[in-house]
């Protein structure tokens, strides 16, 4: 049997099929080369530093990470021993658009100005940034999509890619980059002192990527100011510790622990993602069951644009609990607040995704606009049963 040590936060392990796995689990930020000794298989996520010296002289034959970022895993070190290797690229893509959404329409007034035909600005075209253009679009919004290294690259010319300049122009900047220190282009401290200047009290910015795309100095200094832009944070520098005086701040409109990609279902894609790789070589031999993550039905809701989204996504998601308990953490001390942190992560309630639900609307609260969000946020919309 193939012995696999994984990050306690994965879900689904209990789901993989049975007699394959001598399955343990530990804390992520926790597991050391100690932990390896007898190991096949190590899952981590983003908070496990696979490095050189963590897998030197084990046994490991696979290692996977359920995250699409790869800052955290010394690839060229697991090449060098023959180790395996596979990430879970768009696992989480939905959960973190759903995430944006959801902070979007809870807040009001940003929603409706991209309703109102202002400009979304995403900054990487990932999985992630990728979708949330793509279902933004689908809403009507215009996008800007800023990801230098993709259009550097692209063969065919896209007229919808941005400068940076432009980015900064936009109602709603939404950052899905991943962490790259690397000229021309590096995305560690893209949002510095300069480029924060540049933003004003009727834009919105949300980090949904990594903690030090903003520099998180900076941002206090700059909400600290005058007229400075409003603020959705999912991710701080130097997690799991953060600046807890950023909490304070009346633009920091929404704050979460590192949570926007943690939705039931994206957990249990990355499980399954790499388990399906697991298969591809040879080491696991039966293939995961279907239809293991199929969600309900949703009530029924109304209303114009705005109010209809807020009804949809608020019963899969209710985004306010998470700031709550994430400004929680701001009274305790710095120890405190970062073993906190990671508490709340580890304990996270199951949140299921939107997309893929299915709702029933009577013909009177059938609407262009019902129809619209439905289709761009992925809800199967179906016409009532006949009576009788």
């Amino acid at each position: 049997m193939i012995r696999l040590l994984a990050d306690e936060n994965m879900v689904g392990l209990e789901l993989l099929p049975p007699g394959e796995l001598a399955i343990r689990t530990l804390p992520g930020r926790t597991i050391s080369c100690g932990d390896l000794k007898d190991v096949d298989v190590l899952w981590v996520r983003s908070v496990t530093e696979v490095s050189e010296a963590l897998v030197d002289g084990s046994q490991l034959r696979f290692v996977g990470t359920a995250t699409a970022g790869l800052e955290h895993i010394d690839q060229q070190a697991l090449s060098s021993r023959g180790i395996d290797f596979a990430a879970a690229p768009g696992a989480n893509a939905n959960s973190v658009v759903e995430y944006v959404l959801a902070a979007l329409v809870e807040l009001g007034q940003p929603w409706e100005r991209l309703e109102g035909g202002e400009s979304l600005g995403v900054v990487g075209c990932g999985a992630v940034g990728s979708l949330l253009a793509s279902v933004a679009r689908a809403l009507g919004w215009d996008v800007k999509v800023y990801d230098p290294w993709l259009a550097e690259n692209s063969d065919v010319g896209d007229p919808r890619w941005a400068t940076f300049s432009e980015i900064l122009q936009c109602s709603v900047i939404s950052l899905h980059c991943s962490l790259r220190r690397d000229q021309p282009w590096p995305s560690y401290h893209l949002f510095d002192a300069q480029a924060l200047a540049m933003l004003n009290s009727s834009q919105w910015l949300v980090n949904a990527a990594r903690g030090p795309v903003i520099d998180n100095h900076a941002l206090l200094a700059y909400l600290s100011g005058g007229d400075p832009a409003n603020c959705v944070l999912d991710v701080w520098e130097g997690e799991p510790a953060f600046n807890a005086a950023l909490l304070d701040l009346s633009p920091v409109k929404i704050a979460t622990a590192h949570i926007a990609g943690y939705s039931w279902d994206a957990k249990w894609q990355a499980t399954r993602m790499l388990y399906e790789r697991l298969l591809d070589t040879g080491l696991v031999k039966t293939p995961v069951p279907e239809n293991l993550s199929a969600s309900s039905a949703l009530e029924p809701v109304a209303g114009v644009a705005g109010d209809f989204a807020r009804q949809l996504l608020s019963q899969r998601y209710q985004i306010r609990e998470d700031d709550r308990l994430f400004r929680s953490l701001g009274s305790r001390s710095a120890k405190e607040q970062a073993a906190g942190f990671d508490a709340l992560r580890r304990g996270y309630r199951q949140r299921r995704e939107l997309r893929g639900s299915r709702l029933t609307l009577p013909g009177h609260l059938l609407s262009k606009d019902a129809t619209r969000i439905c289709r761009a946020l992925g809800v199967e919309l179906r016409p009532p049963k006949p009576s009788g």
